[in-house]
């Protein structure tokens, strides 16, 4: 499989299985994060925006003080692909909230 082929619904479910803090929105990934402060907040998108640069992939994000949320799709094919699984299960891997 390609980074650009979508994923199949089952993939999806699978996916959100092993990851259960994310929700699917249509065609789009979502998680928010709460952490003990901003600095912890901003630490935590520093990381993310490594993870983003290392795929070229970059989420739709927003932070209020100590809230993250994120969400991912891949506009360029139109729905969800592996794009967004490695980097839902990178920034997972990466700790949060």
């Amino acid at each position: 499989m390609s980074n650009d082929d979508l994923l199949s619904s089952a993939e999806v479910d699978e996916l959100l299985e092993a990851h259960p803090e994310w929700r699917r929105d249509g065609d789009v990934l979502r998680r928010s994060y709460q952490f003990a402060d901003f600095r912890a907040a901003f630490a935590f998108m520093t990381h993310v925006a490594l993870i983003a640069e290392r795929l070229f992939h970059h989420p739709e994000w927003s932070n209020v003080y100590n809230r993250v949320e994120l969400a991912v799709t891949s506009h360029d094919v139109g729905g969800l692909s592996a794009r967004d699984r490695d980097f839902v299960e990178r920034v997972d891997a990466a700790g949060g909230g």
